[in-house]
């Protein structure tokens, strides 16, 4: 484990109850996972993989940070939001803006953390797990799908995270 199981915070989530519960209680998991494994690091957030790759840990969170204000708030909620970091001009901006700059981290942190909130309160306030929104790639999709679909970006960007930190000081671990 990366923390001793008594102190690690994805213990807790339900495994048995209602779907909506165990759904967030997944993803809640795999949130704290990219957490984890960002833990203790400042400037080495933003240290790159391997050339000519631009995916580091910082990255991971911005673009994480991203993922959530798509599916949340443009294409569940339906607002009219811009996105954080992208642009079409700039697919990867995301990965490539991701630098050592304190404020830069700052910044990507509380973009992360004010996307996973507004997610929560929307997932809470939802009437149920088939209320839909309008993707402009999948057409029609369910708060279900969006839940399952951010486990699994999670679950794939954690494990590019395992390598990342344990390529900066050999930290291992679930």
């Amino acid at each position: 484990m990366f923390v001793p199981a008594d102190r690690d915070p994805r213990l807790a989530a339900p495994a048995t109850g209602p779907e909506r519960e165990v759904l967030l209680g997944i993803l809640d998991g795999q949130r704290a996972t990219l957490e984890l494994k960002c833990a203790g690091l400042d400037r080495a957030l933003a240290d790159r993989s391997v050339g000519p790759s631009t995916l580091s840990l910082l990255g991971l969170i911005r673009h994480l940070a991203e993922v959530e204000r798509r599916w949340f708030r443009r294409v569940l909620a339906g607002q009219d939001v811009p996105p954080l970091y992208v642009t079409p001009d700039r697919p990867d901006a995301d990965f490539d803006g991701a630098t050592a700059d304190p404020a830069v981290i700052a910044a990507a942190w509380a973009d992360w953390r004010a996307e996973v909130a507004f997610a929560g309160q929307f997932v809470a306030a939802a009437a149920s797990l088939d209320v839909e929104g309008v993707d402009s790639w999948r057409g029609p999709v369910s708060l279900r799908w969006v839940l399952i679909h951010l486990v699994e970006e999670y679950a794939r960007h954690n494990g590019h995270a395992d390598l990342l930190r344990e390529r900066i000081d050999g930290a291992i671990g679930v």
